[in-house]
């Protein structure tokens, strides 16, 4: 079966590569996907974009990018589309009128429960299987909606949980996120914050591993005073606590049991027109769960001016950690098991 493939995100390959395992061997990839798992038409490296400005800024090179790939579903059995709704939704548009009987599995589905309900109807119409990964999605849909849980695919990846939580405070878990914007807003104030913890905490910092020496250098500057960690999950699971810029990686401390505060710094601009766009009261999808679930949530939020050394500080003595634990497991609870083994099943079907 030859599979087109569009997973922008690095998160989303992570899922992809699990996926892949449950698929027969026989299965061919092509399209857009981390070099681990094939010949990609694409380095992923160039997709990386942060925000409405920076996307602005590369709307030509990913029109033809979206032409490329229709000329691949040609060829293809199957299209497989993975999160980042900016590009996957319209190119289910396209491939959808190019090639009307190609089916086409959306997983990981764009997040239009908290805005732009309006693409409710479009993915209805344009794609064949809908694959959610979050318990409450559904009920956005109408009733005859090809969508269906399958589960949460990081409780298929995460290696392990934390199953208690130490009194004293040993570790410091700082992640500034993978993407410029992110890094250099926040690795300033996670310097001043790591010389207020003490030298008696050990301080480490996860660093993305596609990052050359160099781009190392520019975005992090000096790091003598953090140990430097590729595998996050590894570096989760053995901290006591963490400062976690917003994304993927809050849902997966969450998950694996470790407190934290998110700390998240956008684009002046970027941020005026979210908040207008999105009416939730967390950001945190973690806490957007819970909050749904029993109006409950797991983690403090800092957010633009909010993130200050001041203010981290203080959350960081406040957090109750015993009872993040208790949450964590409530959450993984919620979320189920077996996502990929299920969309593997659709996928063959």
């Amino acid at each position: 079966m030859k599979l087109l493939v569009s997973a922008l995100e690095h998160s989303a390959n992570v899922h992809l590569k699990r996926l892949t395992q449950e698929l027969p061997e026989d299965t061919e990839l092509t399209g857009i996907f981390t070099k681990e798992l094939g010949k990609p038409i694409v380095d992923l490296r160039s997709l990386a974009i942060m925000g409405f400005v920076d996307a602005l800024k590369k709307l030509r090179f990913f029109f033809k990018l979206a032409d490329e790939m229709v000329e691949l579903a040609k060829d293809a059995d199957k299209v497989l589309l993975m999160d980042s709704s900016g590009f996957n939704l319209p190119l289910a548009k396209k491939i959808k009128k190019a090639y009307p009987d190609k089916e086409i599995i959306y997983y990981i589905l764009p997040q239009a429960w908290a805005w732009k309900k309006k693409r409710i109807p479009v993915l209805e119409r344009t794609c064949d299987h809908l694959c959610s990964i979050l318990p409450f999605e559904k009920e956005y849909y109408s009733k005859n909606a090809p969508i269906e849980y399958v589960g949460h695919p990081l409780l298929d990846v995460i290696p392990a949980y934390k199953e208690s939580i130490d009194k004293e405070i040993k570790e410091v878990l700082f992640m500034p996120g993978s993407r410029k914007g992110e890094i250099t807003k926040l690795m300033p104030k996670f310097k001043e914050l790591r010389r207020k913890l003490g030298s008696d905490i050990k301080a480490t910092i996860v660093i993305p591993s596609f990052f050359t020496k160099k781009q190392r250098e520019a975005l992090f500057g000096d790091l003598y005073e953090f140990n430097i960690e590729h595998d996050a999950y590894m570096a989760m699971l053995r901290a006591d606590f963490g400062f976690i810029c917003s994304g993927t990686a809050t849902l997966e401390a969450s998950l694996i049991g470790l407190p934290f505060v998110l700390t998240y710094i956008a684009n002046k601009l970027d941020y005026l027109i979210a908040s207008r766009l999105v009416k939730l009261n967390y950001i945190g999808l973690a806490n957007i769960m819970l909050e749904k679930k029993n109006g409950s949530f797991i983690h403090p939020e800092l957010i633009q001016e909010d993130v200050t050394v001041k203010n981290m500080l203080q959350a960081y003595k406040r957090v109750d950690r015993t009872a993040f634990l208790e949450k964590s497991k409530e959450l993984r609870d919620y979320l189920q098991h077996g996502s990929a083994k299920n969309v593997a099943k659709i996928i063959t079907s």
